[in-house]
């Protein structure tokens, strides 16, 4: 049995303060990240799809619904399992260069950048997205499609695991933009080939810095 799983990050947020907003509720996308999910429903409005999926918070729904709408004979499975990555510093602005990280009182939770201390270990989310996307390989078929968009350090992650990498990682060299598809082939079970893509590559706006902590998005 042979089938595709499209991991695809939603688009860009809507977030003027600067928020580390990770599962906070009510972060919806821009007008560039709006333009981001009708770019991608451009981009896979002729794939035959067979399965969709999706995380449950906002920006991911948003970024789900133009993909839906050219696939309309498929329902939409919301999964708790392709969540954003839980995180201790979540709701915090750090300001606009992080100089607010390292005050006294955050420094435990930065104690060890390999787990990560500061939030969920990289192990438990390779765990959850394999099961969300084992799960939906087989939903998709033999030959089939299926489509989960989520975020950006579990499809990462995923992808290190799947490319047997270690996944001690610098956020900064990642290789999952926003509205980037990330592509699994499946066969008999086993993940035998990445790809990646950018449909809407002239969308995503520069780089701002990051720091080691950040969880995504």
């Amino acid at each position: 049995m042979q089938s595709v799983v499209h991991l695809v990050r939603h688009g860009q947020v809507h977030n003027p303060d600067g928020i580390l907003y990770g599962r906070l509720p009510g972060y919806g996308l821009s007008e560039i990240g709006r333009a981001m999910a009708q770019r991608l429903g451009e981009h896979f409005a002729d794939v035959p799809l067979t399965h969709l999926r999706c995380s449950p918070l906002q920006r991911a729904q948003e970024t789900m619904a133009p993909i839906a709408a050219n696939h309309p004979d498929l329902d939409i499975v919301t999964d708790e399992r392709v969540i954003e990555a839980a995180n201790y510093f979540e709701g915090t602005n750090f300001g606009k260069y992080n100089e607010k990280l390292l005050l006294p009182q955050n420094l435990w939770q930065l104690r060890n950048p390999l787990r990560p201390s500061w939030g969920e270990p990289y192990p438990s989310i390779v765990a959850r997205v394999k099961a969300a996307m084992t799960e939906a390989a087989q939903a998709a078929g033999d030959g089939g499609q299926a489509l989960i968009v989520m975020h950006e350090l579990p499809i990462w992650i995923s992808r290190l695991a799947a490319e047997g990498r270690s996944l001690v990682h610098d956020p900064r060299k990642r290789q999952c933009r926003l509205a980037s598809v990330t592509s699994f082939t499946w066969i008999d079970g086993h993940i035998v080939a990445v790809d990646y893509a950018e449909p809407a590559a002239d969308l995503v706006p520069p780089k701002k810095s990051r720091v080691l902590f950040r969880p995504g998005a």
